[in-house]
């Protein structure tokens, strides 16, 4: 490996085969990357005694039995048992986890929020709000969706999560995650996956930062399965970016938190827990840039189902049936002939909670503005509002380019529960439900056959 760069007090692997500008092309590949020449054994897992006077460890991410095991390797300073020492609880009270249903919260009903405004003070871990609960945490099904607003970086503080991996979707501002696997920055249009168990600490490049995070439960994220569209489109595999390695040697009162079972626990050392010197394996955080996504869709007749635009899912036990899919509506062109193009009208099994990133969304043009949350539960009627279904019933249906626009879904198929901060604190927009109100009656028995 070539020689070592220092960023945010991490000593970073400073280029290499196959990087680019610190990061690894792949999905789920198996990685290997070293911050100091010859710190990563070869031919081994475990040898008697690693370079540098490392520690090796594995970390895991799933059964060790499960088809395609999801684990690393990892070559630290100290090994993970020094990371931890007594916990004692705490509270982030804005943080929610399943199953979380308040009595006086009605869920039912179709939901959209104005932007929540960043507050001064606010770390990622203060900084969390949670607006949905799905499913189960202590089960690992289901889901929690939340809007994270952050003014300030965390300092000799640092977090992990044992109840899922979080994906990560910014709309304001930009955020380093300083990982135990390396160093990943992320800007509006991208996105980051901080897989399970991974302890990382958060810093702020460009301030406030607010954005959305699907906290997952269940399996992990994956490609989804492209059935006849094939091998090529949607996310491209070498378009996601994994970190090279990255460690800090410091010795500094340090806290390290943990979520476990919805519930916070603190825990005091004397150093920073980022001091995996070299790794190799599959289970990694990484990143995507949404502005590579493909959109595919009808080149002839009728809108296809949203699904076709997935760009991750979550399996569940289901076949077919997602525990949890992100999808991404897109700057694309519209062609269909003779054809509705917004999204029609429709009820259906999943839940979908929507944010916008930037632009207007094209089946809701007034009300849905960036950093506006949307939720849609599940078996509840929803569709274009007035203007936009007069708009797509009487336009020239020449070819048309949805431009200036990106929004994405967590849909999922258990019912999200509203917490209290979405129904009391979040600045609901209570006359949503009004955007059908005038949709007219349009039915003429005696009008006949076009």
């Amino acid at each position: 490996m070539n020689q070592t760069t220092l960023i945010s007090g991490l000593h970073r692997a400073a280029g290499g085969t196959g990087t680019h500008e610190g990061y690894m092309p792949g999905w789920a590949n198996d990685f290997e990357t070293e911050a100091l020449p010859g710190a990563l054994p070869q031919g081994l897992n475990s040898p008697q005694k690693v370079n540098y006077g490392l520690y090796a460890e594995q970390l895991s991410g799933s059964a060790f039995t499960q088809p395609g095991p999801e684990r690393t390797w990892c070559y630290r300073i100290r090994p993970s048992v020094k990371h931890t020492h007594r916990f004692q609880k705490i509270d982030l009270p804005y943080w929610k986890s399943a199953p979380h249903v308040v009595d006086d919260v009605i869920s039912l009903g179709q939901y959209r929020w104005d932007p929540v405004d960043p507050q001064e003070g606010l770390t990622w871990l203060t900084g969390m709000r949670t607006m949905t609960t799905a499913g189960d945490v202590n089960t690992h099904v289901g889901m929690a969706s939340h809007v994270y607003l952050v003014t300030e970086s965390m300092v000799d503080s640092y977090f992990y999560s044992a109840d899922s991996e979080l994906l990560v979707v910014p709309q304001q501002g930009k955020l380093r995650f300083a990982t135990e696997l390396g160093v990943i920055d992320i800007e509006p249009q991208e996105i980051a996956i901080i897989p399970r168990g991974l302890v990382y600490r958060v810093e702020v490049l460009e301030g406030p930062c607010r954005g959305f995070v699907c906290e997952n439960y269940g399996q992990k994220f994956n490609l989804p399965d492209r059935g006849p569209i094939g091998a090529n489109c949607l996310a491209n595999p070498r378009d996601f970016k994994t970190p090279v390695a990255a460690f800090e040697d410091r010795d500094a009162p340090s806290e390290v938190i943990v979520k476990w079972c919805g519930q916070f626990h603190q825990t005091k050392i004397g150093h920073s827990p980022l001091d995996i010197v070299a790794w190799h394996g599959n289970y990694a955080p990484c990143k995507y840039d949404l502005k590579t996504y493909c959109p595919v869709g009808a080149i002839l007749f009728d809108h296809p189902d949203p699904s076709i635009f997935t760009v991750l899912t979550a399996p569940s036990g289901v076949p077919g049936t997602a525990n949890i899919d992100f999808v991404l509506f897109r700057e694309r062109w519209l062609v269909a002939e003779d054809t509705f193009r917004p999204p029609w009208y429709h009820k259906n099994i999943m839940s979908e909670m929507m944010g916008n990133i930037y632009g207007q969304y094209d089946a809701k043009p007034q009300g849905f503005v960036p950093g506006g949350i949307s939720l849609h539960n599940m078996m509840l009627p929803h569709g274009p509002d007035r203007e936009a279904f007069e708009k797509a019933t009487s336009s020239n249906l020449g070819p048309d380019k949805l431009e200036h626009t990106m929004s994405f879904m967590f849909e999922t198929r258990f019912p999200q529960h509203l917490t209290e901060f979405a129904a009391k604190e979040a600045p609901l927009q209570d006359d949503y439900i009004d955007c059908w109100a005038d949709l007219e009656k349009k039915f003429d028995g005696t009008a006949g056959v076009k």
